[in-house]
């Protein structure tokens, strides 16, 4: 069983950075693939970011891609989330996820998960 907490959102201005960072109070995530998802109100959860369970590989959304970055501190058991470049549509919850499978068929499908955090909300004001 693996409890994941997020933390670092907040209230910043457009065209500034958060990170946001994913640890594990309950297990281990050293060996998991992970993802962030976000949700904004009314709207499905939608992909942002994968990470593979070593590190080597990351994945993002083309609407995140190249100002959003994965990373992780196996050490640590916690993943980070750096945003740069926030933009107002960046606004919603947040949510990081570990899949208790080492390769993932589909990892911009919230089913390949099957572990989540609670959310941490990020607004973005223009």
């Amino acid at each position: 069983q693996v409890s994941l907490v997020e933390s670092g959102g907040g209230l910043v201005q457009a065209g500034t950075s958060l990170r946001l960072s994913c640890s594990a109070s309950v297990g281990t995530i050293s060996n998991k693939p992970m993802g962030w998802f976000r949700q904004s109100p009314g709207q499905e959860r939608e992909f942002v970011g994968a990470i593979s369970w070593g590190g080597s590989r990351t994945y993002y959304s083309d609407s995140v891609n190249g100002r959003f970055t994965i990373s992780r501190d196996n050490a640590k058991n916690t993943v980070y989330l750096q945003m740069n470049s926030l933009k107002p549509e960046d606004t919603a919850v947040y949510y990081c996820a570990a899949s208790a499978e080492r390769i993932l068929s589909d990892r911009r499908s919230t089913y390949a998960y099957n572990f989540w955090g609670q959310g941490t909300q990020v607004t973005v004001s223009s």
